[in-house]
């Protein structure tokens, strides 16, 4: 099957509302002319009407880092999956490892927000990846596989075909380390796989995979010319208009 490579940028906490138009003006300029890739951000809670207004009529799609299982209710500082989509956010960003290893979210708290996020047309991005020591340890997918069948738990086949991965080892993020296309490859593989036994062939085929692991330009294409790699989650490397166009266009030319 052939799937649309996605390449998203997760600004974390990063971007005033100035320099959210700024970054954005330039980069739906430098991008219009991309075809076969699909291309979205995640800018802070903050930027995100900003964003929405900015992107109007562009095909960038625009989507949150995180989100509250709740709709609304008594939780101060948090942001339901109802107010993102009166904001007009396509997708959410769910189980990355900062917020799994600074802000204690668990697996189980995890699956909760993907199954309220698909109830409010919310695309999940659901995040997994293992730390260096569990890597040294063998454990990628042992921790990979419970990652994920936690976050999908409840899930059925014909949502989950449209939800998005990312696989992020997290000994790669912020790094400067990046896993090679083949260990990339091998567990993005692994957890097609995984996929093809929760759910069955098709969705498996179906679901897009990214990788997340200080992705630039200058690695993008050999990233994205592994079969089961469709796309980047791309951090540190979004937050400038030209590097990350250059992700964009690598990962085009790759597929």
């Amino acid at each position: 099957m052939s799937r649309i490579p996605l390449i998203a940028g997760n600004w974390k906490m990063h971007k005033t509302l100035s320099a959210t138009r700024t970054l954005l003006a330039e980069l739906n300029q430098a991008v219009s002319d991309v075809e076969g890739v699909e291309v979205a951000v995640a800018p802070p809670f903050t930027a995100l009407a900003v964003a929405a207004e900015a992107l109007r009529g562009s095909a960038i799609r625009v989507g949150a880092q995180n989100m509250h299982e709740s709709e609304e209710g008594a939780f101060t500082g948090e942001i339901s999956p109802v107010m993102l989509t009166d904001i007009g956010t396509n997708f959410v960003i769910l189980g990355h490892s900062e917020r799994r290893a600074l802000f204690g979210e668990d697996d189980e708290l995890v699956g909760r927000k993907v199954n309220t996020a698909l109830a409010h047309d919310l695309v999940p991005y659901l995040c997994c990846g293992e730390t260096q020591q569990e890597r040294e340890a063998n454990e990628t997918m042992s921790v990979v596989s419970r990652q994920l069948r936690a976050g999908l738990a409840g899930v059925p086949a014909d949502q989950a075909a449209g939800m998005v991965l990312a696989y992020e080892p997290v000994w790669a993020i912020g790094t400067g380390l990046t896993a090679t296309p083949a260990q990339a490859q091998e567990v993005h593989a692994s957890i097609r796989a995984l996929l093809a036994d929760r759910f069955d062939d098709a969705t498996a085929q179906a679901i897009r995979i990214q990788y997340g692991g200080s992705v630039k330009p200058g690695n993008a294409a050999e990233l994205m010319a592994q079969p089961d790699i469709d796309g980047a989650l791309v951090g540190g490397a979004s937050l400038d208009a030209a590097s990350f166009a250059g992700i964009v266009r690598a990962s085009g030319a790759a597929r």
